[in-house]
């Protein structure tokens, strides 16, 4: 008892106290804020990923698909020991192209990814249909367009056909003043029978074809000189058409047609919202005169199977690669296709992690020097406590003990400022950019609409014990030393 009242008093007057609990804080809550932050990107881009990509995907390096039919390829696959975990196949066409279109009097062509797909089967595997914007968490997804969009289409084409056509011009004055009355002949005067028109065959105006363009890809993003805001101005609006090259499948010769945007694909991700560009798999078959052949299968697997990459990929992927010959076809899982950039956050996340917990490094190094100092001070009063009775576990347990209170309560503190800085750092970093006019978290670069965050449980508590470690670690050497006092030694020159 006496031990713990002892730290107590030393907790309350000890003021060189308050530098350990204020490093152990400060350690604790920025460990907390930089993992829960980074663990925010890390699931929102792996949401992204995975709304955009399906579990496992089957692709092709043959510039002119797979040389058998889809749904061939699909019973292969089925028949297979992984078809029992295969829940949806989608066939889908991915090529690289142009766009051109017109805004503002400026002739924009841009690099885009063209992807021919079904979208009620893209809906099914990865999700397709939640990042549209006007068909937003449709499950039935289409590329046709709405009355508004027909109406600005229809708009657009009798603009541009107006001003190709040539402006009539008055003929001379002079070919009207000064001529008198033309005398013309009897027989010229009769008049003739009126032509008949010619039978035409009538002829529908084609039907336009829609796509649905990225978001980034249609939007242009700049930042406001009078509010320091970024705003999106709208280079295209549904209704809007554009021009698509790309190269047939066949022959390398280039193929263009002109569709109708529809709609919106925004994910978040710039990669994807600002490059690729959606058809329906028909019309992109169709372009590229390659019937019905495909480039991709994307698959989506059951419900009660794992879904963790240590069951799909050896289960699913690689049973699928062995349909295959080694230069065929390529199955992986959508981990596997985004390896480096998953990689890339997690050693990120592991150096911050280990540069920064140099601070709660700081904290046990201030303990381990305060407490040399009281051991140093506090000589006398260790023999006094010794010859007492106190035994040398019983006064290394007050140092210990006194490190545990400092840590409890540093650790405490920086736990309740690191969740309180992460449930507000919005607000935080909205106050910073009004009050300094530097932008912390620019929206142009991670097209979020805020920072996100993550609060890890288990992150927390191993924070929390790896500060707690630290701070009883640092004690046990200034503990030891006091412990190996002797009664006499210690009260020899009092």
């Amino acid at each position: 008892m006496y031990k713990f009242l002892l730290c107590l008093k030393y907790l309350r007057t000890r003021y060189l106290a308050f530098v350990c609990i204020v490093s152990i804080m400060l350690g604790v809550a920025t460990l907390i804020v930089v993992n829960s932050v980074m663990s925010g990107f890390s699931n929102k881009l792996k949401d992204r990923l995975r709304g955009v990509l399906a579990d496992v995907i089957v692709e092709t390096d043959n510039f002119s698909g797979f040389d058998l039919h889809p749904q061939l390829l699909e019973d292969r696959i089925r028949q297979s020991s992984a078809g029992k975990y295969v829940d949806t196949v989608a066939p889908t066409v991915e090529v690289v192209g142009t766009i051109q279109f017109n805004f503002r009097g400026m002739n924009v062509v841009k690099p885009i990814k063209l992807m021919g797909v079904d979208p009620a089967k893209q809906t099914k595997v990865g999700g397709f249909g939640q990042y549209l914007t006007r068909q937003k968490n449709s499950m039935h997804p289409s590329f046709e367009l709405t009355p508004d969009a027909l109406a600005l289409f229809e708009k657009n084409v009798r603009l541009e056909a107006m001003a190709r056509e040539p402006i009539p011009v008055a003929p001379p004055a002079e070919d009207f003043l000064g001529q008198g009355p033309k005398i013309v002949d009897d027989q010229s005067a009769i008049p003739l029978p009126p032509v008949p028109a010619p039978n035409l065959p009538q002829f529908e105006a084609p039907k336009p074809t829609g796509i649905i363009v990225g978001h980034s890809l249609a939007h242009f993003r700049y930042k406001n000189p009078e509010t320091g805001q970024v705003e999106e101005v709208p280079g295209l609006r549904p209704g809007d058409h554009v021009m698509i090259a790309t190269l047939a499948a066949n022959e390398m010769r280039p193929v263009w047609g002109t569709y109708v945007v529809v709609d919106y694909f925004k994910s978040e991700m710039s990669e994807y919202d600002s490059q690729f560009i959606y058809m329906d798999l028909p019309d992109l078959q169709r372009l590229r005169k390659m019937d019905e052949r495909v480039t991709h299968l994307q698959i989506k697997v059951t419900e009660d199977c794992p879904r963790g990459y240590s069951f799909v990929k050896p289960h699913v992927s690689n049973e699928i690669q062995k349909l295959f010959g080694k230069y065929e076809a390529r199955a992986a899982t959508w981990e596997d296709h985004q390896g480096p950039l998953l990689s890339a956050i997690d050693i990120e996340r592991g150096i911050l992690n280990l540069l920064l917990f140099l601070i709660v490094g700081v904290a046990g190094f201030s303990i381990l020097a305060i407490f040399t100092m009281i051991v140093a001070e506090k000589i006398r009063d260790i023999g006094i406590l010794k010859s007492l009775g106190a035994s040398n576990r019983g006064v290394m347990g007050i140092f210990v003990w006194y490190a545990f209170l400092l840590g409890v309560v540093g650790c405490g503190a920086g736990t309740a400022l690191g969740l309180g800085i992460t449930c507000n750092i919005n607000e935080i970093e909205t106050f910073v950019n009004e009050q300094t006019g530097q932008q912390l978290f620019d929206r142009s670069v991670y097209y979020f609409d805020k920072i996100p965050t993550n609060v890890e449980t288990t992150t927390v508590l191993i924070v929390n014990a790896g500060a707690m470690l630290v701070a009883i670690g640092s004690s046990f050497l200034p503990a030891w030393r006091a412990a190996r006092l002797r009664p006499i030694q210690a009260l020899r020159f009092e």
